[in-house]
């Protein structure tokens, strides 16, 4: 975690927690929404060190709502007997109009949703999900063949 991340002033008041690194190389994200977290005491505590994890995490719409499944949050060193399970499902918080689109979206084929990084907003724990279709193989393929070219071009520029 970079220290210009973690740190809040006043002109940015979001603090990033953590990121999928791998969801925009696996998935291709149409939309992205911003859904407040159900947490307990030491699952803010933990975030608050920079202590989670979303590698193979995702959403999933039910009836009353929409919980984050897999995230891993690890267990306040301080925290003895009151602990919370580092991988229990939470809840997130949104509009009902949104959850109804989002339930609308993911009934198609191919969409699910993919939790994209954890961050504090005015002191608010927040997850920004987003809606993706899984990339094929030859679009990884791309994707990296992409990279590569880009990083050369930026070391020939870097020569002249």
């Amino acid at each position: 975690m970079k220290p210009k991340d973690r740190a809040v002033n006043k002109k940015n008041p979001v603090t990033i927690v953590c990121r999928n690194k791998r969801a925009r190389f696996e998935y291709e994200i149409s939309e992205t929404y911003e859904a407040g977290m159900v947490l307990q005491g030491t699952e803010v505590k933990s975030l608050r060190d920079g202590r989670a994890n979303l590698s193979d995490s995702y959403a999933e719409v039910h009836e009353k709502g929409i919980v984050l499944v897999g995230a891993h949050i690890s267990p306040y060193p301080q925290g003895n007997r009151e602990n919370h399970e580092p991988t229990r499902p939470r809840k997130l918080l949104m509009k009902k109009r949104e959850i109804r689109k989002l339930s609308g979206k993911t009934q198609e084929k191919g969409f699910t949703l993919i939790p994209v990084k954890i961050y504090f907003k005015h002191g608010l724990a927040k997850v920004e999900i987003a809606l993706a279709r899984g990339k094929k193989l030859y679009d990884k393929r791309e994707t990296l063949k992409r990279r590569a070219e880009e990083r050369q071009m930026e070391r020939e520029a870097r020569w002249k």
